[in-house]
């Protein structure tokens, strides 16, 4: 249900609210807490479904701040959505224009949910100090998106300056699955340390800054960076160790290849995590993070300007080839589906009447790589009927020989024959002439 509100107060959003949600049958107690989202009207429509989206797993009040002209008289126009169009959630979207347009706060407060926490969210271009903004005073967490920037490292550097705790950045939180896929290859064998380390990504993209800062503090190493085309995110990390460099490398958008010294190369789905993802994520967590804090504050810092590109890098043999990858990520994905085809024709047929306990004992025979009862059987009747074959294709040979040698003997002496009484005509004719 959507209810168009024109020219109201937040009273009557209130009243209004309620009205609706006796009516739809909507229940608020379920809220955990309210999302404030700062955006303009251009962008409104996408930031609504975001967040929608997010609620999903955080049933929230989104309370949508849209500014909008400043110039005449002041009025405030309110969107309410309930039911199916909101999802888990209850929206308010609230436009203001005039003077009102400055005094966002003003608004929001009497709409906010009692006793619940509160965060701010700016989808697009963040004030530069968000901490001190009206609204992110206001709030528990302050979301910003460093990627949306004219120019995202120059925003990094601000964030850092204006740091305040409950500040975190969708670009950070699209390092998770980066952060622990590298987590997870050092706790594998040989467990050495690493020595340096070198971050391939576009320069506008600050995640692949925000990556290197957390290497760099983490493991206390060189942390180079290397360029890649605009657009292309994180294409590689590389930690080098003395028996040899562990490379993640994801040359395309969703799958990566993970290789180091002592494992087998293996492929791994890495896809480009969406902002729905990345904002639920960051409902779930309303304590400061303090890695994005060390990343941000000290890791920053510590970095040396980027001064080659990702190809003079592979080349050098400092960084991953990408091309190298893509390849090695193409034949590892042939080599399981031929595994799973060639598993698929040669598994035996289930058992007609099976007890639950036989078949999963079978089931973990056969992840152990062991053959079954009946898979030993067949493998025994291949080999007796290739003896049996082998047995009978000798004797025949062996039976055979005597009369071949007999038939040659035969035919060797009708040759001969043939050829005595030809010479004998021809020396009867020539004597009568």
């Amino acid at each position: 249900m959507i209810r168009d509100l024109t020219d109201t107060t937040t009273t009557g959003i209130s009243k209004t609210l309620v009205r609706l949600r006796n009516e739809v049958g909507a229940m608020a107690l379920g809220r955990v807490l309210t999302l404030v989202v700062v955006v303009e009207d251009i962008d409104a429509g996408t930031a609504i479904d975001v967040a929608n989206q997010a609620s999903r797993q955080h049933p929230c009040r989104i309370i949508v701040v849209i500014p909008g002209d400043r110039r005449g008289r002041n009025r405030l126009d309110a969107q309410i959505r309930l039911g199916g169009d909101a999802g888990a959630s209850e929206i308010v979207v609230l436009r203001l224009y005039g003077a009102l347009a400055n005094h966002g706060p003003s608004v929001v407060v009497p709409l906010l949910l009692p006793d619940s926490p509160i965060v701010a969210w700016w989808p697009g271009e963040a004030p530069a100090d968000v901490g001190r903004d009206p609204i992110g005073a206001m709030a528990q967490r302050r979301i910003t998106d460093a990627a949306q920037h004219r120019n995202p490292r120059a925003m990094l550097k601000k964030r850092a300056v204006t740091y305040a705790p409950g500040d975190t950045d969708l670009s950070w939180t699209r390092l998770t699955r980066w952060r622990g896929l590298l987590a997870a290859a050092l706790d594998q064998p040989p467990y050495e340390p690493i020595t340096s380390a070198v971050v391939s990504g576009a320069p506008d993209s600050p995640s692949s800054d925000l990556l290197a800062a957390w290497l760099q503090r983490r493991l206390k190493v060189p942390v180079h960076r290397v360029s890649t085309p605009r657009g292309s995110g994180i294409s590689s990390v590389r930690l080098d160790r003395k028996s040899g460099p562990i490379d993640l490398v994801r040359p395309g958008d969703a799958v990566a290849t993970l290789s180091q010294a002592g494992q087998p190369d293996r492929r791994i789905s890495l896809p480009r995590r969406e902002v729905p993802e990345c904002l639920a994520d960051e409902l779930r967590r309303l304590d400061p993070d303090d890695a994005y804090e060390d990343a941000l504050l000290h890791g920053l810092e510590a970095l040396q300007p980027v001064r080659l590109t990702a190809a003079a890098a592979a080349k050098a043999g400092k960084a991953p080839d990408p091309a190298e990858s893509r390849r090695l990520a193409a034949r590892l994905g042939r080599d399981v589906s031929a595994k799973e085809a060639s598993a698929m024709i040669t598994a035996p047929p289930a058992p007609e009447h099976a007890e639950t306990e036989q078949v999963r004992a079978a089931t973990v025979r056969k992840l152990a790589g062991k053959r079954t009862p009946r898979e030993k059987q067949a493998e025994k009747a291949r080999q007796e009927a290739a003896s049996t074959s082998s047995t009978t294709t000798k004797a025949a040979t062996k039976k055979a020989a005597p009369k071949k040698a007999a038939a040659a003997k035969k035919a060797t002496t009708k040759k001969a024959t043939e050829k005595k009484a030809t010479t004998t005509k021809a020396a009867t004719s020539k004597a009568t002439s």
